[in-house]
């Protein structure tokens, strides 16, 4: 036999025992789920972390008006936004990118929101927040952002992102601002946006940065897929070559996803789930799922293909991968946990949260500050008093281990951008109608 067709016959084995892995390895815990209902207790969840005076329609009704007086000693209505955690803390940066992902899911998935009944709620989930923005942004190049404690500074938007203290960006301003560029222009379909885009693409690392993560801090992969969505319109050929280094850069994060990158890939616990950082590594699992899912619908309207180094995958290997991450979530993992508080009978009932794991104030109306909250209620061993419905904890370790306690904030904190990038991913699966079961081998 000739060396060419050795190796091409051992590259065709390679492909196919690669796209095996990606669909076997979660057979030993295969069951099916409603994502309709966790879209639903997605949405819920943001009722449960709104500040400020609430609605006669709030739903959560162990949480209270709270906050009411933000920004009073400053002469600004900073009152109503999200607490982003399990605290009684607003911060600017991890809120915006919270608003942008469920605006994000109800841009590509409002028809299958609109579909489960949920499009009201997930549009009340965003005006909440920007609302809250509106505020904030006082005067012409004024914005009001939380700091490292619970006192306001007047700042302007380009050095919000470098704020110290707690989520201080560790990878700098230049994704930001890559990241409002693109959307301003989707948003306005003003060519100054895309101009300024481009011309900062390199410069700012669009181009350069390869990445194996997106998050609240780290954006650029959100943003290198979204130019790559641009390559395919009539409008932007001549931009090309630019969106082209895009691209490369945000397949080779969906190819690190897939474990298809020849170097740099994202690794896996022994049950598959995607693992990036001990510290709510949640986070990276949803955003990972959203991007995967987005861009698979992407290649399918496209009829494109994903080219990694180890393998071409189609859409549907993209979107079953997602799905695994998202089952992995609700249940089809090694503890039989549901990481998504409130689905299932078997999930964390001791979220590290101050509101949920101190009786309501409809129920007790005695005064309970931090200091009692911590001496009374923090380290109780019962369940919180209230469910935090909707919310994705941190989860397991690097072994798929997990420790429900209060007190092991790792795990068991969750956060609103973590559901937050699970709300299009949950639609998208309640409206396929099990058609996301079948994948296509090349």
């Amino acid at each position: 036999m000739k060396k060419g067709k050795v190796q091409k016959n051992t590259w065709s084995l390679t492909q196919c025992l690669t796209l095996l892995s990606l669909t076997t390895i979660f057979l030993p815990f295969s069951e099916s789920f409603n994502y309709g209902q966790a879209l639903s207790q997605s949405l819920l969840y943001f009722e449960s972390q709104r500040s400020g005076r609430l609605p006669y329609n709030q739903r959560v009704t162990w949480r209270h008006h709270s906050a009411l007086t933000d920004g009073l000693e400053q002469g600004v209505d900073l009152v109503g936004g999200y607490y982003d955690a399990g605290d009684n803390v607003k911060f600017g940066l991890p809120m915006a990118f919270t608003i942008t992902l469920l605006s994000w899911a109800a841009i590509e998935y409002g028809e299958q929101i609109s579909g489960a009944g949920e499009y009201a709620h997930a549009l009340e989930a965003i005006k909440w927040g920007t609302d809250y923005f509106i505020k904030a942004h006082s005067h012409p190049n004024v914005l009001w952002v939380e700091e490292n404690k619970p006192t306001l500074l007047s700042t302007t938007l380009a050095s919000c992102t470098t704020a110290k203290g707690y989520y201080a960006s560790v990878s700098g301003y230049m994704d930001e601002l890559l990241w409002a560029a693109i959307w301003l222009y989707r948003a306005t379909e003003k060519e100054e946006y895309l101009k300024y885009f481009l011309e900062k693409g390199y410069d700012f690392g669009g181009t350069t940065w390869a990445m194996t993560e997106f998050s609240w801090d780290v954006k650029y992969a959100g943003v290198q897929a979204i130019a790559s969505m641009l390559l395919m319109e009539e409008n932007h050929k001549k931009h090309e070559v630019i969106l082209e280094q895009y691209r490369s850069k945000a397949e080779h994060y969906l190819c690190a996803c897939l474990s298809l990158n020849n170097v740099s890939n994202v690794e896996r616990t022994p049950g598959g789930l995607l693992y990036i950082r001990q510290w709510n590594n949640m986070q990276y699992v949803a955003t990972a799922s959203f991007l995967l899912t987005v861009y698979s619908d992407h290649l399918l309207a496209t009829g494109q293909k994903l080219h990694c180094p180890k393998a071409v995958v189609g859409p549907h290997d993209l979107f079953a991968f997602a799905k695994s991450q998202v089952d992995y979530i609700l249940g089809s993992n090694p503890m039989g946990i549901s990481y998504l508080v409130g689905y299932g009978s078997n999930f964390p009932q001791r979220v590290h949260h101050r509101g949920a794991s101190i009786e309501s104030y409809r129920g007790n109306k005695g005064f309970i500050g931090c200091t009692q909250g911590y001496d009374n209620w923090y380290g109780r061993h019962e369940p919180n008093p209230n469910k935090l419905i909707g919310a994705l904890v941190g989860g397991p370790d690097s072994k798929d281990q997990f420790k429900d306690d209060r007190r092991n904030y790792i795990q068991t904190e969750a956060c609103t951008y973590n559901t937050a990038a699970l709300v299009g991913v949950f639609a998208r699966l309640h409206g396929s109608k099990g058609d996301f079961m079948t994948v296509k081998h090349l």
